[in-house]
């Protein structure tokens, strides 16, 4: 069996050297795939940080999570460039259901696709026509069992190093510079191919032509079922596991072909998770400290030394080490002293729930589910458009921490970068500083909450319910109840159950204001009316004071959405029906609350030309409130035409609202009807 040109070593080390073929170790690997991606500034919580691309691509992507991920980069890029990194474990600690293993999958995932790219491809190599060599009984192909890269070989063709840098510099033509690059990651060859190679080259009489006709270059397998490249290691339970599941143990199987007893080959390191992932993988081992004591110290051995040791033989390891924990085991783990030395070993990284209620939206997506979802009669299972908000925000509040500077709703509005009357970014700062001071992790900002198993949890209970599926619609509302029985069945701990159950009142009255601005839309027969007489209020109080308004009060100004000149009649009784709405009883208070919009509005338009104030809750309750009252005589006389519908008047503008509703705002019959009753009744209405 001769080896084609192609797979030889010296064909190997020459496309190295001409940058067809990549050597680098696993974290300058992961390092080099994060950092070629597209790189953004996003400001998280008053703090600018960073976003990479390469986590948000994907159809089902990392969402938030900004400082774990910019954590886990400065990691890999302090190990890439040598730094003390390189000799620890990345632990991510957190909640259940916050996404830590989701993040560490989706990273793996996509390190595969990296490697698959040609030019990033790892390759190994592998001794053929063993049988010749006589001690080897009939085994005539053996790999490189840690997938070593046919550098390391290259780097250890000779006993001396010397002999090995005058190979590379005079047969590959590689320069000084370029070897002392090299010898950045040199490390010896695992103990069997060692031993291989020497007993190759005793064969040949130390002619290396001759040795070099034993060895072929051939990619290491990406096959994501067999565990190499990215390989992952869940703990088991007491009796099953053991060390020989991380490290393999001698075969009995290879022992009926080796004469030689000393040859290191007879241990199958393959049987163990950490050799498939050895030739620059990613090690991934879920809930780590669940593994019992004595894994745990062989976890300790590896992540220092980077080796697979067994018997005193060595094969040193290229991988990147990446695991996960819940809270609970974690601090389980610390409480015993003697256990220091593995958590010096390991950078840890808190991972919060997401508080970003925007964000939380797209989750809650995840959890709804893409694909059309139908009845248990197998009939088509229509969303209300509210659902999801009122899920985002129920969730949201939950994972928010009460504080004496912010209301719940404030921390939430400010957590996703809206706009919170007086209240600054600063503020929210502040609170999560302060809470950040506190050595309880649990008491930190956004690590206790609903996590997204218990959103999952609570959207299957809707979906099993008898009105869901006699209704043919999921309706907003009934989340509430889902979320409630969620909260009694899973959270043990009374105060935080109390806590919960208050969130879930705040959130039902967020999800009532959702309610009177979609009312209003269906009655003026318009998806956007709302937003509308909101921005008009916007414009006109910017445009009272103008040196250009004439006796009629018509202003001209340009819009920043369209760039069109456009005209509006400055309405004051209008102005001051919202200013009373909103308890601005006094010239002060009036002039007060229009600067801080007028300066709300130069920040944010110079940035976002399409900002509409919608996240404004007070001004958009009261300019809603405000024209229902003109329009129609208050929101009461509406709910009173839409419930009493004897006379034929009051019937046909609930028949123009239903249709409204059913073909501009995407209801269908039953949450229609369900959301105008809801609207009828005075529940949670603050």
């Amino acid at each position: 069996m001769a080896v084609q040109e192609s797979n030889t070593l010296r064909h190997h080390l020459a496309a190295v050297k001409a940058g067809n073929r990549a050597f680098e170790n696993a974290f300058q690997g992961v390092a080099r795939m994060i950092l070629e991606s597209e790189i953004k500034k996003v400001v998280v919580n008053g703090k600018t940080t960073y976003d990479f691309g390469i986590f948000r691509t994907g159809k089902k992507h990392v969402i938030g999570m900004y400082d774990e991920i910019n954590s886990f980069v400065s990691y890999v890029k302090d190990a890439a460039e040598g730094g003390s990194s390189k000799e620890m474990a990345y632990v991510l600690v957190g909640e259940p259901g916050n996404g830590k293993t989701f993040l560490v999958e989706f990273l793996c995932g996509k390190y595969r696709e990296f490697l698959s790219n040609p030019k990033n491809r790892k390759y190994t190599f592998r001794f053929i026509n063993m049988d010749q060599l006589g001690t080897y009984g009939r085994i005539k192909i053996i790999e490189s069992q840690t997938y070593e890269d046919p550098m390391i070989m290259g780097m250890n063709l000779f006993e001396g190093p010397a002999e090995n840098r005058e190979f590379l510099a005079r047969e590959i033509g590689f320069s000084d510079e370029e070897i002392e690059t090299l010898y950045e990651n040199y490390r010896p060859m695992g103990a069997c191919s060692g031993y291989i190679w020497n007993d190759i080259r005793n064969h040949c009489g130390g002619d290396l032509e001759k040795a070099l006709e034993f060895v072929e270059i051939i990619p290491v397998p990406l096959i994501e079922s067999l565990g190499t490249i990215t390989g992952k290691y869940p703990a088991k339970d007491k009796i099953t596991s053991s060390a020989v599941d991380l490290l393999g143990e001698e075969s009995i199987q290879r022992l009926l072909h080796i004469t030689d007893t000393n040859n290191p080959y007879r241990f199958d390191l393959r049987r163990g998770a950490l050799a498939r992932v050895a030739g620059g993988g990613i090690h991934f081992s879920d809930e780590i400290y669940k593994n019992k004591k004595d894994l745990v110290q062989v976890y300790l051995g590896v992540i220092q030394n980077r080796n697979i040791e067994i018997d005193g033989y060595k094969w040193p390891i290229d991988t990147l080490i990446v695991a996960t924990s819940n809270n609970s085991e974690f601090n389980l783990f610390l409480s015993e002293k003697e256990e220091a030395p593995i958590v010096d070993r390991c950078r840890i990284c808190y991972v919060s729930h997401n508080t970003n209620y925007k964000l939380q939206s797209e989750l809650t997506a995840y959890s709804i589910g893409s694909e059309a979802r139908t009845t248990l009669s197998r009939e088509a299972l229509h969303q209300d458009p509210n659902l999801n908000y009122a899920t985002s925000v129920a969730a949201v509040l939950t994972r928010l921490p009460r504080s004496e500077k912010l209301t719940p709703v404030e921390t939430m509005k400010l957590a996703a970068g809206e706009v919170a009357g007086e209240k600054s970014i600063k503020a929210l700062a502040e609170v999560i500083d302060t809470l950040n001071q506190d050595p309880d992790i649990i008491k930190r900002f956004g690590q206790k909450g609903l996590g997204q198993r218990n959103m999952g949890r609570a959207l299957q209970l809707l979906i099993e319910s008898s009105e869901t599926n006699e209704g043919h619609c999921m309706f907003a509302y009934d989340i509430f109840k889902s979320l409630e029985r969620i909260v009694l069945d899973y959270v043990p701990d009374a105060n935080d159950r109390a806590k919960y159950l208050e969130d879930l009142k705040i959130a039902k009255g967020l999800y009532r204001e959702r309610i009177m601005t979609e009312m209003f839309n269906a009655y003026m027969d318009e998806p956007m009316a709302i937003r509308k007489d909101v921005m008009n209020y916007v414009n006109m109080i910017i445009g009272i004071d103008a040196e250009n308004l004439g006796p009629d009060k018509m202003w001209k100004y340009k819009d920043p959405q369209s760039k069109e000149l456009r005209a509006l009649k400055i309405d004051e009784r209008y102005i001051q029906s919202v200013e009373d709405r909103l308890g601005l009883k006094t010239d002060e208070h009036r002039e007060s609350f229009r600067t801080s919009i007028r300066k709300i509005y130069g920040q944010k338009i110079t940035v976002d030309p399409n900002y509409d104030f919608m996240d404004n809750l007070e001004l958009v309750k009261a300019v809603t409130d405000v024209r229902l009252k003109s329009d129609i005589a208050g929101a009461g006389s509406l709910i009173g035409a839409l419930a009493n519908r004897t006379n034929e008047e009051n019937q046909k503008l609930y028949d123009r609202m239903v249709d409204t509703m059913l073909n501009k705002l995407g209801y269908c019959l039953t949450c229609a009807q369900k959301t105008i009753e809801y609207f009828c009744t005075q529940e949670d209405d603050k």
